[in-house]
């Protein structure tokens, strides 16, 4: 294992650390008040001065217009820009669009690179990922109720699909749907490109989440597809192969999760250790830092912090080796490691900070909303659990 960082990533990382807090960070308090559509003008801004520090899509590869960076390499970067909620789509690597862009890169035909592929790298749209359904299971990607008929030369397609993140807003979404019902369970569902502005794609309503419904980007949409009809060129990759295309795009997906968690844990880490620091609780003047429970609570973070990021970058050297097939095992520990590591420190981090952690002033409340999901998303703690399990107990 070779996690060495090289002189012009540690360059990469120390730029986008100051530019998160220069200019970023300060930008937080307007984003947990108004409508994310609203900060659209000075995210712009934001995202001029990346492209010309030339930090603009590490990720993406280097023929699409983005840096190329490794998985490895792009774990440092994630972990800086997770620091805040804006991070990642400033420098324009966010879910789900980075999930969007692999898998056009690898299974999108000429044209609809043309269309789709290009001008998602370069910014100029944003894309979804229409897969979870409403009375499906989520972490089980064969089970789907959404079809994809052929009439003529186009796909017609009905079906009910929710959490499809940052559809408002989205010029196309990429939709699981069964094309081959009688097929074996695996080759059942193909991936389809579908234009969000073509009739019988009906976003119903931005889904609220812990009160929060959000806008544009920051939103997560309920989708009905009523008699939607595509031509059979928008096709991704080959027919029947959606679960093949899902595995390629859900395993690196997961360390982009863990890798942006990783960020949220510092980002929470440093506040509570701060507030420790400076909340004084009696009148002689000492501060909430020289109480054992805090001790053991900034000791325990720390190192739970240190052995999640380890564990994350270990997983994406290894897919970067190996491939993630065989970093199969790797992937469900990170998944359930850095989701509750995750979870332990912003709830501490926000004990810490008593009633002020309830409130907007700092970003912990909204941090505490929405990443609870971590444990659900991507595949529920529990099935990860029961499938390394099972892996595991096979080989003895």
């Amino acid at each position: 294992m070779d996690f060495m960082i090289s002189d012009r990533i540690q360059t990469i990382v120390e730029m986008i650390n100051e530019f998160m807090e220069k200019e970023i960070i300060p930008l937080e308090p307007e984003f947990l008040v108004k409508d994310f559509k609203d900060l659209l003008p000075i995210l712009r801004e934001k995202q001029a001065m990346v492209k010309k520090m030339e930090l603009w899509a590490p990720n993406f590869p280097v023929e699409c217009g983005g840096m190329g960076l490794s998985l490895l390499e792009h774990g440092l970067v994630s972990e800086a820009l997770g620091r805040s909620p804006l991070g990642h789509y400033v420098f324009w690597c966010q879910a789900p669009d980075a999930g969007n862009v692999e898998i056009l890169h690898l299974y999108g035909t000429r044209e609809q690179k043309q269309r789709y592929l290009n001008p998602l790298v370069k910014g100029d749209i944003r894309s979804c990922f229409a897969m979870t359904e409403v009375d499906m299971p989520g972490s089980n990607p064969v089970m789907l109720e959404t079809t994809a008929v052929k009439e003529g030369d186009d796909y017609v397609i009905n079906g009910h699909k929710w959490y499809t993140t940052a559809a408002d807003g989205a010029d196309f979404a990429i939709v699981m749907a069964v094309t081959n019902p009688d097929a074996s369970t695996y080759l059942q569902a193909s991936m389809i490109i579908v234009p969000t502005a073509t009739k019988g794609f009906n976003r119903v309503r931005n889904i609220p989440v812990m009160g929060h419904e959000g806008s544009d980007y920051s939103s997560h949409a309920e989708i009905l597809f009523e008699s939607c009809r595509v031509p059979q060129k928008n096709l991704l990759g080959p027919e029947g192969q959606g679960f093949v295309i899902a595995q390629d795009r859900l395993g690196p997906g997961r360390i982009h999760h863990c890798m942006r968690w990783l960020g949220i844990c510092q980002r929470a880490f440093d506040l509570m250790c701060i507030r420790a620091n400076e909340r004084v609780i009696s009148p002689s003047g000492k501060t909430l830092g020289t109480r054992q429970t805090i001790q053991n609570w900034i000791a325990e973070s720390a190192a739970e912090l240190q052995a999640a990021r380890l564990l994350t970058l270990n997983s994406a050297w290894q897919i970067d080796k190996n491939g993630a097939s065989q970093a199969r095992d790797s992937i469900s520990m990170i998944k359930f490691v850095v989701a509750n590591t995750m979870n332990k420190i912003v709830d501490r981090a926000l004990q810490v900070h008593g009633g002020l952690g309830m409130t907007d002033d700092t970003i912990l409340a909204y941090f505490f909303r929405h990443e609870r999901a971590a444990r659900i998303y991507d595949g529920a703690d529990e099935v990860h659990k029961t499938s390394l399990a099972k892996r595991i107990l096979k080989a003895y």
